[in-house]
């Protein structure tokens, strides 16, 4: 059972012989899609709904409560038109054995408005020779007679040197607040469906929220993961991870290439809803002048990992000689060579900043631990990404198959892949701790993500330096205060330090930004972003909030260019009068 939801679900048990014909299994089962009964599911079956049938993002567990959602949300929407997708069942296995078949279908609401959807389902065998609904998934594709929100063509037609869209207006439907991933892919979204829309942005260059962190910043994720939507975009000539000068023209190039309209030095100061006109009014400073716009939306995409620095307070710093920052601030280690450098932290940013002293030549190098860490190997988590996000296979239908997958079912899966692997090397992990550093060995990557939003290490070489003691690990007390030449901790030692840095995170919750600019009113009422709810969904992200013209938008890459389409058909289903309708009942 995943500890992410408190309800219960598992993997399947019962193995699935390789010579089982899944084609006439899933021929069988799909004529009974339009006629679902309790008995078609196992008794702890999972069904996430993407927007198709709840309006929104919805998680139910048990039998019985999916088929009270299943009956309640088809009969209202008039659901119809199932299609198996006859190229698509076939046996998935796990290395701890457990399998299941998966199968492709598609179909259509003719309520208002009228959709076109896709499912996947996952069967598994019962005892009973029965076979059964282990895991099943409805996506919402399209909105009848309008564009397809994911397709987009290049620009080719210029005017004045501007396309016809960028005259220079003071009403959008859609105003975009932030220029990042989620912003980029939720600006391509609208325009895909023709709406008038303008992305804010307080940097100079598109791109510039990537090429101005740390000088060794990269993504330890794989290049077909990282694209923005549409096409590939980068290109094989690109490196496997990325660096952030790679990310920033990537996206420079792809905002060029599908002329995104976005207003760069311009900041949001204030905005207020007119709720009789429906509509916002924001007052910006744009290169330094004032200007007031308004829009019928808004889309906050700040990003997943916030723009508000945390850091903890220590005692006497006023008696410490060296250097303080935070990770924001920091650049590169090249002018401390020879000093002796401190790491607070041992998530993602702390091993890239502690790598990069080491190779700057500092004396020493010590990271500070204050609790456990899960360690991921790259290569263990690339089985799991390639599978999906290579050459060969769409970015589109691998955002399909993995971004839409209940999050708890991910957490069982993605723990019985990895803990295997983990297995495999077991003194790549020992020789961590008799470093020092304290291992969350069994942990879950998906709690890192979605619960704690980070606070893991994705290992592209950081471990090994610490496990042949080229990084020092401070992990059995915790810093108490500044010394003059360092930092003391709770055990009474001392840490030598001419140079500390705070890679201790920031403060993802968008909240904050609706709240300096809108006001306590709309912060409340759109509530927390990030964490997970008692059913698995995000906590307000890309999903209609507590008010009805605004929405949370950002993440992990793939969830940023996935997720944008759904808030974008959301904007182009509210300004055609017809918004998704929302399922609320709860079990």
């Amino acid at each position: 059972m995943s500890t992410l939801v408190e309800f219960p679900c598992s993997l399947p048990t019962l193995p699935i012989s390789p010579e089982t014909d899944a084609s006439t299994i899933a021929a069988a089962f799909a004529q009974q899609l339009a006629f679902l009964e309790e008995d078609h599911f196992v008794r702890d079956a999972v069904w996430r709904d993407i927007f198709a049938l709840t309006g929104t993002l919805r998680t139910f567990y048990s039998a019985s409560s999916i088929f009270t959602a299943w009956q309640e949300t088809t009969k209202r929407a008039k659901t119809g038109s199932f299609v198996l997708d006859q190229s698509s069942p076939h046996i998935m296995s796990l290395p701890q054995g457990s399998s299941w078949i998966e199968i492709r279908f598609s179909f259509e609401t003719n309520a208002v408005p009228q959709t076109k959807c896709t499912g996947i389902m996952n069967l598994i065998p019962g005892s009973d020779g029965k076979w059964r609904i282990w895991v099943f998934r409805s996506i919402l594709e399209q909105l009848k007679s309008e564009n397809n929100v994911d397709v987009l063509e290049p620009t080719s037609k210029i005017v004045n040197g501007l396309t016809d869209e960028h005259q220079e207006l003071s009403h959008f439907d859609c105003v975009i607040i932030g220029g990042g991933m989620a912003g980029l892919s939720t600006a391509g979204r609208m325009k895909a469906l023709g709406i008038s829309y303008v992305v804010l942005d307080k940097m100079q260059k598109i791109g510039d929220n990537w090429k101005t962190r740390y000088s060794s910043a990269k993504l330890h994720t794989g290049r077909e993961y990282s694209h923005l939507p549409f096409e590939r975009t980068f290109t094989p000539q690109y490196q496997e991870f990325l660096s952030k000068d790679d990310l920033a023209e990537g996206y420079q190039t792809w905002a060029s290439r599908f002329d995104i309209n976005i207003w760069l030095e311009t900041t949001p100061i204030s905005g207020k809803w007119n709720s009789e006109k429906e509509t916002w009014t924001l007052e910006l400073l744009r290169h330094g002048k004032n200007q007031t716009i308004s829009c019928s939306n808004i889309v906050v995409a700040g990003g997943a990992g916030g723009q508000v620095p945390k850091m903890p307070i220590y005692l006497n710093k006023e008696s410490f000689r060296g250097i303080i920052l935070h990770s924001a601030d920091y650049k590169d280690a090249s002018q401390w060579k020879g000093k002796h450098g401190v790491v607070i932290g041992t998530a993602n940013t702390a091993h890239d900043v502690a790598v990069d002293m080491v190779e700057s030549g500092l004396s020493s190098v010590t990271m500070v631990q204050r609790s456990k860490t899960y360690v991921l190997p790259v290569e263990h988590n690339l089985k799991i990404f390639d599978v999906s996000y290579n050459a060969t296979t769409s970015t589109t239908t691998a955002d399909r198959t993995t971004q839409t997958q209940p999050v708890a079912i991910l957490d069982l899966i993605s723990q019985a892949i990895l803990h295997d692997s983990a297995r495999k090397e077991p003194e790549r992990f020992d020789a961590l701790e008799r470093a020092g550093f304290k291992l969350d060995r069994w942990g879950s990557i998906q709690k890192y993500l979605y619960a704690r939003g980070g606070g893991h290490y994705v290992d592209v070489g950081g471990s090994d330096m610490i496990s042949k003691g080229m990084i020092k690990i401070k992990s059995n007390a915790v810093p108490t205060g500044y010394v003059e030449n360092g930092l003391a901790f709770s055990d009474g030692t001392q840490l030598k330090a001419d140079v500390i840095v705070f890679a201790t995170g920031f403060d993802g919750n968008m909240r904050y930004i609706v709240q300096e600019i809108f006001g306590d009113e709309v912060a409340t009422s759109m509530g927390d972003y990030w964490g997970l709810d008692r059913e698995g969904e995000l906590n307000g992200a890309f999903k209609p909030g507590g008010h009805p013209a605004m929405w949370y938008h950002g993440g992990m890459i793939g969830l940023s260019r996935f997720y944008s389409r759904f808030i974008a058909l959301q904007v182009k289903a509210r300004l055609l009068k017809t918004p998704l309708l929302i399922y609320e009942r709860k079990f």
